[in-house]
């Protein structure tokens, strides 16, 4: 088992370890992407990554993307698409001339996953990228990266010079803005093209025009470290852990009550609450917890402990399993209040171009923050809340304004009786 690193505050810039021994994760945990030498020891070198994993193996492209489609890997970056269908789709318009982008943009301020790993496990990430540049007979690698994970990007550099070149693809990394939106597949294709950071309308699909107008696939970094072993190990192994739906392992960034992010890697249908009790997190004595983070949903603490992580059961929640955030709301916090800096911080992440994001994000939040100070007329705003999530939802150039809706609905649902005593007795003294 590895250990469950914590990754300091939400500001800090440094990954630290919380101290825990390799070997002393409880059994909830699973040991696959973040197996290996301590996480705090810093980046796995290639010769101990190729002594603990194996080289690369060479395998055939369409007989690898068959491998992918029969483990049930699907994307973790957040929307969850079956990892074989997305591959299957770049090579078939290729010829050749391909782009991969691993993407590590990871925007959201509660999600340190994908730092982690690449910060501790590059070749792991690089393995993975260059499996999918092979298999969709790519020219070129580009990593991806937020410009602020300086541990991640200086791995990464290092892991490539350690490669010498030698992975028979060109590879070069790009540093993403620290934007939300940024990690949005085509935003990150006009950002890389040397353009604003702006989702635009599909079609065309990266798939079919990517980047300078080659087929591209985006693919998550954690992802792409998923493919690198099953490219070892096989489909049949992948799917030892986890679900039927949800086969495999997930990393999960936790934010506990102390502000501290922790990452932990997790089988899919173990309950959330068994997860974090690890972490000294008892769910179902706190008020809420955000599964999911900016695509997902607030959720009362008990019915999250219990709840079991898939996509599925989640979905039934009004939450999704997202980027992997879990993120309690502290015993002495305003759940309310902390929701509603959530509609704030999305409605400023918009990328401006469409206006029933820009506009109806901003007025969401602006509602909402009415409540907090307590308006008298609360029934009629909720209401109104209801009504213009409906007039937003699907009308953006990307699904930003509807993970944001699906949090605003959360909000009205789980803190309702909060919403009624602001309205009553005015905002929380806290």
């Amino acid at each position: 088992m590895s250990a469950l690193p914590s990754l300091g505050s939400l500001h800090d810039d440094p990954v630290v370890p919380d101290g825990r021994a390799a070997g002393e994760a409880p059994a909830v945990t699973v040991a696959r992407l973040l197996a290996g030498p301590p996480l705090g020891d810093g980046p796995e070198s290639l010769v101990a990554h190729r002594a603990r994993v194996g080289p690369l193996p060479d395998l055939g492209g369409a007989d690898f993307i068959e491998a992918l489609s029969d483990s049930g890997l699907s994307g973790r970056g957040g929307a969850a698409f079956p990892t074989g269908t997305k591959w299957r789709a770049v090579a078939g318009r290729s010829h050749g001339n391909a782009v991969v982008v691993a993407n590590g943009a990871e925007g959201e301020p509660a999600s340190r996953k994908d730092r982690l790993l690449m910060a501790t496990r590059p070749h792991l990430v690089l393995d993975g990228a260059v499996l999918a540049a092979r298999a969709t007979r790519a020219r070129e690698v580009i990593l991806f990266v937020n410009r602020t994970f300086s541990d991640g990007i200086a791995a990464l550099r290092t892991a490539c010079a350690e490669r010498g070149g030698s992975d028979g693809v060109a590879i070069r990394l790009v540093e993403a803005p620290n934007l939300y939106v940024a990690g949005e597949e085509t935003a990150a294709i006009r950002i890389i093209e040397g353009g604003r950071p702006l989702p635009q309308p599909v079609p065309p699909r990266p798939f079919e025009s990517g980047v300078d107008g080659r087929p591209t696939l985006v693919q998550n970094v954690e992802t792409l470290a998923h493919a690198a072993l099953i490219a070892r190990h096989g489909a049949a192994w992948f799917r030892e852990v986890g679900t039927a739906q949800n086969p495999g392992s997930v990393l999960l960034s936790v934010t506990g009550v102390d502000g501290q992010v922790h990452v932990v890697e997790a089988a899919p249908g173990t309950a959330i609450g068994a997860i974090t009790g690890q972490l000294g997190l008892d769910l179902a004595s706190l008020r809420a917890v955000l599964l999911g983070g900016g695509f997902g949903g607030y959720v009362p603490g008990p019915i999250a402990a219990a709840a079991p992580l898939s996509d599925s059961a989640l979905a039934a929640l009004g939450a999704s399993l997202g980027s992997g955030i879990v993120q309690v709301v502290r015993p002495d916090a305003c759940g309310l209040a902390e929701g509603t800096r959530l509609v704030r911080y999305l409605a400023g992440q918009s990328a401006g171009q469409c206006g029933p994001c820009v506009r109806g994000l901003s007025s969401m939040a602006a509602t909402l923050e009415q409540l907090v100070q307590g308006r008298q007329r609360w029934r009629g705003e909720v209401e109104k809340l209801r009504r213009w999530a409906g007039q937003v939802e699907g009308r953006g150039a990307c699904h930003h304004p509807d993970g944001a809706i699906r949090v605003v609905l959360s909000i009205v649902a789980t803190f309702g009786d909060e919403i009624e005593r602001h309205a009553r007795s005015g905002p929380c003294a806290i």
